[in-house]
């Protein structure tokens, strides 16, 4: 597809709607809406930001963090979620894939097959939306090059 020029051509009709998530602000509330949905039982979430370095320091579309501190006498974690700002500019459902997968690090550190379940539980295409999304950026990386 690549070679014949369709592949752009196809993913738009797959996906041919964008978002609104376009602050961080509004990422976080987005996030917090899956996370109640999915997993209330989890930790609180400090802070749900795009980051502009993802991609380009990290080679990666989304990481969580977990920092603990100790604060008096009392241990404190700060739990954090960036997704990479390229998610602005592409389909909702790619924005959800990666949202969904990064909270599903909150309950499943390794990606193994608990990890993959709760994806599936939390997004039901998960595994195809993450194939086309490889797709997208294949397709991007090849107009950039």
């Amino acid at each position: 597809m690549i070679q014949e020029d369709r592949l752009a051509a196809w993913l738009q009709r797959k996906y041919p709607h964008g978002h609104t998530v376009r602050s961080d602000k509004a990422l976080y509330h987005y996030a917090m809406q899956l996370k109640e949905r999915y997993l209330r039982k989890s930790p609180p979430l400090n802070r749900v930001a795009f980051d502009s370095s993802l991609l380009l320091t990290r080679n990666a579309l989304g990481i969580h963090t977990s920092k603990s501190q100790v604060h008096g006498g009392k241990l404190k974690a700060k739990r954090e979620i960036h997704v990479a700002t390229i998610f602005k500019d592409l389909p909702p459902e790619f924005l959800r894939m990666i949202v969904v997968h990064e909270l599903a690090h909150m309950k499943e550190p390794a990606h193994n097959k608990a990890f993959y379940q709760l994806c599936c539980n939390m997004e039901p295409d998960y595994h195809q939306l993450e194939f086309d999304l490889r797709v997208n950026l294949t397709l991007l990386e090849t107009i950039s090059s």
